[in-house]
């Protein structure tokens, strides 16, 4: 008898015993059940979590190096000993751009939050940014319809806006935005532009809640005195440390720093952020593997004692088997499918379970359950019982006939 053979006669032998005794089969996958629902939430989490991570991160820019006071992973006693740095200039974006020779370009950014009007309509807690014309380059933005914000603008301190898709669509649910006027604080400002929709960052955050003015004009009329960052977008992504290297060397000389003093700004960078989520990540998988890593545990415990109990209960039946010619493999190999097809069936019915749940996840966190992933659920089940029926498997095969033919 060929392996395969013995493989399709252990088959339709398991299932027979997994059919006699329906209910302490689907008791005994109880922790199996379990354990694969729960690495399944897991993976289609962490799975969801790094895509809306990466693409909300993409915004930032793998080009782009952030010029700023404070450092974006910095501990509470770095920021009590920077916060009385000086903040930057609007003549230090003019200065990098001209002395820069890995500049493509300079913008410059200011950041509030404030109230923004249009007749009865009104939006709270608006996402207020002051750019300048360089802007639309670096942070990679894209108009819908009218214009961004030109270097006349910026100059000249024009009150003139550009809304966020999501202010918009609120305000002018029929279009017409362009060249209607809203108000910003409670300033009056003409509309120039929309931008085109850009989405949610993966914490919740609308980017599309915003409205843009000149920096100049953020200057006046909201916040004279604003904590400015200076983005300089790199011509050659490869030359990123060289980059960073000629800037921090621009700030010090701008900055009028001696030598042994020590940098009163940051230079801050995509990177920093994928490496410090990437840590969090895996400290966040590696807790939910341990303890999606107990409940098979438990769950294979409970495989290995119903198939000693099945063993027990059919030695006389294994005695027959190897009494008219069954091969240790053959016994061996049937109560190792028997095993594996319990798990295989628990992994599916944990899988029919984590699929409805996944939807419901995605409601409020993003989440998505990949083919591969649920491929990994079945195979670490099926492992699962190979891996817990081994033993009573090999006792099982290693019974003597005489005895087993005696056992009643």
């Amino acid at each position: 008898m060929t392996l395969a053979t013995e493989f399709k006669e252990a088959t339709y032998i398991a299932w027979s015993a997994i059919r006699a005794n329906k209910l302490r089969a689907g008791l005994t996958t109880l922790g199996i059940v379990i354990g694969i629902v729960t690495v399944t939430l897991m993976g289609t989490a962490i799975t969801g979590l790094n895509a809306a991570f990466k693409k909300s991160i993409s915004g930032i820019g793998a080009d782009n190096l952030y010029i700023q006071r404070f450092s974006w992973l910095t501990g509470e006693e770095e920021w009590r000993n920077s916060r009385n740095r000086r903040p930057l200039t609007l003549a230090n974006a003019s200065d990098i751009e001209r002395l820069s020779v890995y500049a493509s370009s300079v913008s410059l950014e200011a950041q509030g939050q404030g109230t923004v009007t249009y007749g009865m309509r009104k939006a709270k807690s608006v996402w207020i940014v002051g750019n300048n014309e360089a802007s639309v380059i670096v942070r990679g933005l894209n108009m819908s319809s009218g214009r961004w914000i030109n270097s006349l603008d910026v100059q000249a301190q024009h009150a003139v806006c550009v809304l966020g898709s999501y202010l918009a669509e609120r305000f002018f649910p029929y279009g017409g935005a362009v060249g209607s006027r809203v108000k910003v604080d409670g300033m009056s400002y003409e509309v120039i532009g929309v931008m085109e929709k850009q989405g949610s960052f993966f914490t919740g955050f609308n980017f599309d809640n915003q409205v843009v003015v000149p920096v100049t004009r953020f200057m006046r009329d909201l916040d004279r005195w604003p904590d400015l960052s200076v983005i300089v977008k790199v011509n050659d992504p490869t030359q990123m440390d060289d980059a960073k290297e000629e800037l921090r060397g621009i700030m010090r000389r701008l900055r009028r720093l001696d030598p042994e003093q020590k940098d009163d700004f940051a230079i801050n960078q995509q990177d920093a952020l994928i490496r410090f989520f990437n840590t969090v990540g895996g400290t966040i998988a590696a807790v939910g593997l341990f303890i999606t890593g107990l409940s098979l545990f438990v769950g294979g415990i409970g495989i290995m004692n119903i198939m000693f109990v099945s063993v027990a209960e059919r030695t006389r039946e294994i005695g027959v088997r190897k009494a008219i010619g069954a091969k240790q493999r053959t016994i061996l190999v049937q109560f190792l499918v028997e095993a594996a097809t319990i798990t295989l069936l628990a992994g599916l019915l944990g899988l029919a379970i984590a699929w409805p749940l996944t939807l419901v996840i995605d409601q409020f966190l993003a989440a998505s359950l990949p083919w591969w992933l649920a491929g990994v659920a079945l195979l670490v089940s099926a492992s699962t019982g190979v891996v817990s029926g081994f033993l009573p498997a090999w006792r099982a095969a290693r019974l003597d006939p005489v005895d087993a033919l005696r056992s009643e």
